[in-house]
Order: structure tokens, then sequence, then C-alpha cells
């Protein structure tokens, strides 16, 4: 992820910093009293029996405490406006959202700490004279921990990030260790602190205007999606308990549906050819579905095929091969595969639909700057290289005069290679070649 580097900007850092503060000292508090106000009926916990198990560590308050260090100095890391304004508005969010939760779903701590003595025990009492045993899930601690280290793992050295990783890792353990929470808020913490970054990308991407080609298509997609969410969120009702974990997947499930009705592939938040971390969190258990599903289809597909001089098309294993000097990835799911000697343009299309005219013309157009680029094997590839990447190679094909129509197209791609494109799909693409300019 690459920022514009420009003059740091201390003043409004400060101004953040004035804001912040206060800011989540009055919002936590006051949700903090709420809860204790409320009778303890009214207020249960998510303990399971084996965190009876988990040790007090007292000398944990320390990097338990240390967050609050580093939330102040994150703001005076960031080097540029748009960067510090991102940054500071996940910390708002995060805070905003954690003290709706608790507001809503008041929960307390499920056991009684002992009287600690001595200096750590002089840190649990500063800390328990604004923090009570309530606000539990989730973690606000958590989440502000996970936004904070994003920031962090981006200015840090490489060669100093092992320490980066190392106490961040430590300050989530001591949420444990200072019996400030149970297991369940972590989870919900990184979760909250990962949808919170998906919602606001650093840099922002646009992803409004997105049109489907296929616009039913499309529509049934995300009908599926919704309603596979839907399941999910309803066994993690019925379940309770661990089964509240069901509502990663719900939530990995529901995106791709909001991407087939209206985002289209951002949805994936695909840049320079990696999905941000929050996506990849949020998504993981959608990718990890729909790799196992591509893995079970491509034991039957062969590898690439050249379908014309020079260029190939294949699926997403075939990008690490050594042979291909460019690689054209179409696979908005997947981070780029292909190695780094390659010449490499990532133009992310959603699975199992047309692209669009604008996405269609942006990807022949990048195929066609590939190929003139550097002269050796150029791979399209998308997942398993049966649709998305087959439709561009087929529009390329026509665009570029190789092929006087879509169908001639088809019959010359079909002679070397599956394809998984149906009539009504090739007739759509022809009408969509017509609107396109010659190469």
């Amino acid at each position: 992820m690459s920022l514009e580097s420009e003059q740091r900007p201390w003043r409004l850092a400060c101004w953040w910093l004035l804001a912040l503060g206060p800011g989540f000292f009055l919002l936590y508090g006051a949700a903090n009293s709420y809860a204790a106000s409320l009778p303890a009926d009214r207020v249960g916990n998510v303990a399971m029996a084996w965190e009876r198990h988990i040790p007090l560590w007292p000398w944990t308050i320390v990097p338990y405490w240390s967050i609050d260090l580093l939330y102040g100095v994150s703001l005076f890391v960031c080097r540029s406006r748009a960067e510090l304004n991102i940054h500071a508005k996940r910390l708002l969010l995060v805070t905003v959202l954690s003290c709706l939760c608790f507001v809503l779903f008041p929960l307390r701590f499920g056991f009684e700490r002992p009287q600690l003595e001595g200096a750590f025990g002089q840190l649990f009492e500063l800390l328990m004279g604004f923090d009570k045993p309530f606000n539990q899930a989730p973690s606000l601690h958590i989440g502000l921990l996970t936004v904070l280290w994003l920031r962090y793992w981006q200015h840090v050295p490489p060669r100093w990030r092992w320490l980066l990783h190392g106490w961040f890792a430590l300050i989530g353990v001591s949420v444990l260790t200072t019996w400030q929470h149970h297991f369940l808020d972590i989870p919900a913490g990184v979760a909250l602190a990962a949808l919170v970054c998906y919602v606001l990308p650093m840099p922002i991407d646009s992803c409004g205007g997105w049109r489907a080609a296929e616009v039913g298509r499309s529509r049934q997609l995300a009908a599926r999606y919704a309603a596979a969410s839907a399941a999910c969120l309803a066994c993690a009702w019925a379940l309770g308990g661990w089964g509240w974990l069901l509502c990663w997947p719900a939530a990995s499930l529901a995106l791709p549906a909001l991407g087939y009705q209206w985002l289209g592939p951002a949805v994936m938040q695909k840049h320079q050819g990696r999905r941000r971390f929050a996506a990849r969190v949020l998504l993981w258990p959608y990718r990890l579905a729909a790799g196992l599903c591509h893995c079970y289809f491509l034991r039957g597909l062969p590898g690439a095929d050249e379908v014309a001089p020079g260029v190939w098309l294949g699926p997403v294993t075939s990008a690490s091969e050594l042979r291909f000097v460019s690689v054209l990835d179409l696979a908005a799911e997947y981070d780029r595969r292909a190695h780094p000697a390659a010449v490499y343009r990532s133009q992310p299309l959603l699975d199992l639909l047309l692209p669009g005219p604008d996405e269609l013309n942006r990807a022949i157009r990048e195929l066609e700057a590939l190929r003139r680029e550097r002269p050796g094997p150029l791979l399209v590839h998308c997942a398993l290289g049966l649709t998305r990447s087959a439709a561009v190679v087929l529009a390329w094909l026509v665009v570029s005069g190789r092929a006087s129509s879509v169908d001639e197209a088809a019959s010359l791609l079909r002679g070397r290679r599956r394809v998984e494109l149906s009539d009504r799909q090739l007739a759509e693409l022809a009408e969509l070649c017509a609107r396109l300019e010659p190469l």
C-alpha cells in the first residue's frame, strides 16, 4: 500500500488528538456507567468454562496500558492529510460502534480479580478508576489495536517489524491475562476493526458506477450469496455461544452479494495485485470456499493453452510458471500469483459474469499493451480460465481483427481449449464488442 508523501500534518494531528482523546473517555465512560446502572439480571457474560484456567499475569498490565501511548503517537506517524484523516476516522468509528454495542448488548466480565499489590497493582487500581468490568464485546482494546497495527506496519522499517508484531501480540494476549476480557471478545474486536478498515480503505477507491453486463444473472448470484449469508446468521442465532462465530462467514458472504448487486469487483478491494488486509480478513471464509471449489474443478482441467500466437489462456495456477513473461490477472478474488520477473497487470473481474463494457475495454487494451511491451508468452487468467478470461480473449480476437465475429473467435478458441460461455453470453459479448473501438 503506497501512500503519497507530503509534509507531515503535525497541526492536524494535534487537533485530531484533542478531539479523539476526550471523545474516547466520554463515550467509553458513558457506556461503562450505563452498564453499571443496570440490574444484574440484564447484564450477562460470554465466559467459557475453560477460561477459568487462563492465568492472571499482573505484569501484562504494562503492555495493556501501552496502547494508550501507541494510540496518540499513531496520529503523528501519518505522512499525509489523507492518511491521517482516514486513520483518525477509523479510530473514531471503532470507538463509536463498540460503545454502541456496549449499550445495546451490555456484558460483564465473569470472574472476580483478586487484589493485587505493588507497582502492577497500582496500575490496575488506576485502570479501575475509569474502567469497570463492563464493556466486553467487541473488545475495544482489540479493535483499536488492529487499526493501530495497520498504521505502524506501514511505517516501521522491515528489520524492526518482528518487534512490532511481537509487542502488539503481547498487547492482544494481555486482554486475557489481565482478566479484562473473555475470549469471544477478541474475534469480535478484530471483526469490527476489519469491517471499519474495509469501509474506510486507504487510499480510498471509488466503487460507484459499476454496471453488470448480465443484470439478471448478477441479481441471481447476489440473491444466492445473500441467502447463504442469512442462513449463517440464523444458525449463529440458534446455536449461540461458539455459534456466533458464524457471523464471520455471514459477513463474508454478504460482501459478494453487495458486489454482484451494486459494487462490482471493488468489493474485493484488490489493489496492485493484492487485496487489502481488511478485505482478506472479512472475505477469508468466502475465499476458502471458493478456493476449495476451484481446486475441485481444476483437477479435471488442463493448464494454460496457447489460443493465439504468444497469447495463452489458463487458470490462476498457471500464473507462477516461469515460461510466461507477462501476466494479465482478471481474478478479483485472488492475490497475485505471477512470478516476480513477469510483467504483471491486474484488471479484477467478478467470477461467473461477463465483464461490463468499460471493464472489457480496459482488459483487452491492457492485454494488447502487454503483448507489445514484452514479446514472449503472455498469460491471461482468471480462477479457472473458463469464463472471465475466455470472454476477454474472445473480445480481443474480435477487436484486434484476428476474428471477424465472436462466433468465429469462439470456434477458434474451442478448438484449442474448453470454455464455459453459453450462446446467450456469446450474443451479449458480441453486442459489447460492437461498442468497442478497434485496436
